[in-house]
């Protein structure tokens, strides 16, 4: 089995199906062909473990064809995109925790880590 994204004409991923495996053809297509046109939607191969396009693919999520990767959504404005993991990052890497009990979250208007 194989798992395998669809995305609309603005290459966000709408919906994630498990599929036949990647070797197997399909009335002689491959499976991303196959289930593309039978949607009629771009049709993109993913993986759980990360293997295949960076990251496995969500709703939501943007497939960006020059990477061949899917990027998850950007979850704050001051993060950037890690060029080589396609996954967002801070702008200041995260605190080690003092405790185990401590958590901390990022604080978008004062851009630093706060505990929640």
């Amino acid at each position: 089995m194989a798992h395998y994204a669809f995305l609309d004409e603005n290459n966000i991923v709408t919906e994630v199906i498990v599929g036949v495996d990647e070797t197997e053809l399909i009335e002689g297509l491959n499976p991303e062909t196959w289930y593309g046109n039978f949607k009629g939607q771009t049709c993109k191969r993913t993986s759980r473990n990360g293997n295949i396009r960076k990251n496995y693919a969500g709703i939501g999520m943007f497939y960006d064809s020059s990477k061949d990767a899917f990027i998850p959504v950007k979850p704050h404005n001051s993060w950037i995109l890690n060029e080589e993991t396609c996954n967002w990052e801070p702008p200041i890497p995260a605190p080690t925790s003092p405790d185990s009990d401590s958590v901390y979250v990022w604080d978008e208007p004062t851009l630093s880590w706060v505990i929640l």
